[in-house]
């Protein structure tokens, strides 16, 4: 938040409010790292004030080393809840500054080191949250994994498989362990994406994952809605993320987000209020949604 703004009300230019300059080419090998991605996302470390939303809450968040899921970290424990959330090997210092921006904000972090293709890795994480925190309020299902394709034809099983088992077994696996120790109130919020609507060739088997989330946040609902339990989706469109270097398109990251209506890529910490407020008791009428943040592309 910028002086003007604090003294005048002047709401920010979304088209300026972060930098809308072509990325430097860049390549990583997945998962990809913080340090690694040029420019440094911006996950809310600097700007996002906390107003008590989450007050003696617990949240598990697979993938929450980096990206959108440290982002939501940051957001939570800002909130007042505690933050548990899965990292693969590759991401330990990643996991290392989420733990510290959770505990300077005066809550208890777990990291979990997890390979989340793992059915047994995967069942067990609610049990170990709710024996950590002794409770579970709210489930994050956000780890995934893409890779940029040539065409159906090129990719491996093993390749597909992967796709399938960090973006779709993995929640499936998560989600159906942690409904006996999620009560009412409790939230589950997928990270689903715009490819679920806007598919694009080069990741075809990561937006068909995209798309049966979104199917799965809308059979769920009227299942869980009885039992107080309330299920959505975030549809993120480009945001700046380790995810994207790490994809192998190194041709198009200059691009990435240019041809948003706001002209520009998102940065992670604009995701955070959106997962705030499904978490939250002021989105406790909103089930079975699909919410874009998604820098004005039609979802």
């Amino acid at each position: 938040m910028n002086d003007a703004r604090e003294t005048t009300g002047t709401p920010d230019d979304p088209r300026s409010a972060h930098p809308s300059e072509e990325m430097p080419p860049q390549e990583q090998e997945a998962p990809g790292t913080t340090a690694e991605t040029t420019p440094t996302p911006d996950h809310g470390e600097a700007t996002y004030t906390g107003h008590g939303r989450l007050e003696g809450r617990a949240a598990l968040i697979t993938g929450g080393d980096s990206g959108i899921g440290r982002a939501v970290a940051i957001a939570f424990a800002r909130e007042g809840a505690d933050v548990a959330f899965t990292f693969m090997p590759e991401e330990k210092d990643d996991a290392d500054a989420t733990e510290r921006e959770i505990v300077a904000a005066g809550q208890r972090a777990f990291p979990i080191e997890a390979d989340l293709r793992d059915e047994t890795v995967s069942s067990s994480l609610p049990e170990r949250v709710s024996s950590e925190f002794g409770r579970l309020d709210v489930l994050v299902l956000n780890a995934a994994y893409q890779q940029a394709r040539d065409g159906v034809e090129s990719v491996p099983t093993e390749e597909f498989d992967r796709v399938l088992r960090t973006n779709l077994y993995s929640q499936f696996w998560t989600l159906r362990a942690a409904l006996p120790h999620l009560g009412a109130g409790a939230s589950i919020i997928i990270t689903s994406s715009i490819q679920a609507v806007q598919p694009s060739a080069g990741l075809f088997d990561y937006a068909m994952t995209k798309a049966a989330q979104v199917a799965l946040v809308k059979a769920l609902a009227p299942d869980l809605g009885p039992r107080g339990i309330r299920i959505n989706a975030v549809a993120p469109g480009p945001i700046w993320t380790p995810l994207i270097p790490s994809t192998g398109w190194p041709d198009h990251i200059a691009e990435f987000g240019q041809d948003t209506p706001l002209g520009r890529p998102g940065q992670p910490a604009e995701l955070a209020a959106a997962y705030v407020l499904l978490a939250s008791d002021e989105g406790g009428y909103i089930s079975g949604s699909v919410l874009p943040v998604t820098g004005g592309k039609p979802f």
